[in-house]
């Protein structure tokens, strides 16, 4: 080997270097300005594009418009990670009223938000009808990666605020809630505006038989996987020897057998969270899964906003004033206003309602199904959309991540 090889600067090497040291840097940071927990995710990806401008080798993963599986494939296995640990997270899922401000933001603020979305992407953003509705089912959900912020505490803690809890609940199910209009605007690209040939099957397949395989597969899945942990073999059950890496292993069976099913694997773990939770509930081996998930759940969250900073000058070629219109009102106005609308007639304090209305991040979530949706077709305004995809995760990011911490205090202490 040469001499000069014994200092050769692998873009690999320089890569690795540079994500340790924005992930050091986010995290501590933030401490020479406040005292609460560092506001990190923000931090990463503005560090990452800072990277990548002055050492171009930092990005390690491809432009996401030309090779979505890497983003695809890493963004999967951080979503279903983290909704399996954000139902593990609840502690008491009764009484039933307690569901009540959740089915609300499932059920009404998630299809507004939806509906604006298209509207805007068609009337200002000047997208196709397609990809209208896929902007508004990318950016709907609440995400469950960086919504860590404003949900309850890990098993065993208790005191679940009201916000906390919705809002907890509210990113474990909408993820997997999004992906009928997925399919939809998936539908409407290959077919056309044309209900009377699609609306039916799309109703029955996509809207019926997805959601109520994904439910059934995931309480299963959680009910397997709870009695092999503490029922079987009685005297020596696998808790109590057991290793937290049987909570991924758990979530990678329940999801995988899910999605050959074609039920919606987002669900799945997440009611499979939900379900195992359930058995057991005071096990000190439910916190162990919990955490051992969680730190899973950090590493890949890092990468991928490290990589979404590394990529975003790229990706944020093509924005325009029209994307910043839709995205500051998506944040500002639609979310807040359609959560508002949603929680109308709950018996919650108005300070609480605004906060659950507010606190809708957005995220990596978003570029999953986008990546999704690319992957199965091409579509005409895919570079927009990415553009502002990105642009509003960098928004919300920056804007929840830095008043989330101040405003939760204040709402736990009233």
């Amino acid at each position: 080997m040469s001499q000069d090889a014994f200092f050769e600067l692998s873009p690999y090497h320089i890569a690795l270097a540079l994500i340790g040291a924005i992930v050091v840097l986010a995290s501590w940071l933030p401490r020479l300005v406040t005292s609460q927990e560092p506001v990190a995710a923000p931090l990463m990806i503005l560090l990452g594009a800072g990277a990548a401008w002055l050492f171009p080798a930092a990005q390690f993963l491809p432009d996401p418009r030309e090779a979505p599986l890497p983003w695809e494939v890493l963004n999967e296995l951080a979503v279903i990670i983290a909704l399996f640990g954000t139902g593990m997270r609840i502690d008491s899922i009764r009484p039933w009223r307690r569901w009540t401000p959740t089915a609300r933001l499932l059920g009404i603020a998630m299809p507004l938000s939806i509906a604006a979305l298209a509207f805007l992407g068609v009337g200002i953003g000047g997208l196709t009808l397609a990809g209208a509705i896929l902007l508004g089912a990318v950016l709907a959900p609440t995400d469950p990666v960086l919504a860590a912020d404003v949900q309850v505490g890990p098993p065993q803690e208790g005191q679940e605020h009201p916000v906390r809890f919705t809002l907890t609940t509210e990113a474990a199910l909408n993820d997997g809630l999004a992906f009928p209009f997925v399919y939809l605007g998936l539908i409407v690209a290959a077919q056309g505006f044309a209900p009377g040939e699609w609306l039916g099957s799309w109703l029955v397949w996509d809207v019926g038989y997805r959601i109520a395989v994904g439910t059934l597969m995931g309480w299963a899945g959680g009910w397997v996987l709870a009695r092999l942990l503490f029922g079987f073999p009685k005297a020596t059950p696998l808790a109590e020897t057991g290793s937290g890496v049987l909570a991924p292993a758990g979530v990678l069976l329940c999801y995988g057998s899910t999605e050959l099913v074609e039920g919606y694997g987002f669900i799945a773990v997440a009611v499979m969270g939900l379900t195992l939770r359930r058995i057991e509930e005071d096990h000190r081996f439910h916190r162990r899964l919990h955490d051992f998930t969680e730190s899973i759940e950090h590493a890949l969250t890092a990468i991928l906003l490290i990589a979404l900073g590394t990529v975003l000058p790229l990706v944020l070629e093509e924005l325009d004033w029209r994307h910043v219109a839709i995205a500051v009102i998506l944040i500002v106005v639609i979310r807040p206003l359609s959560g508002w609308i949603g929680l109308i007639g709950t018996d919650l304090p108005h300070r609480d309602r605004l906060a659950i209305a507010v606190y809708g991040v957005r995220g990596i979530g978003s570029i999953y199904y986008l990546c999704y949706a690319a992957r199965d077709m091409d579509f005409v305004n895919e570079n927009q959309l990415w553009s502002l995809v990105a642009l509003v995760i960098l928004m919300s990011t920056i804007l929840h991540g830095f008043s989330v911490g101040w405003a939760m205090k204040r709402i736990e202490v009233d």
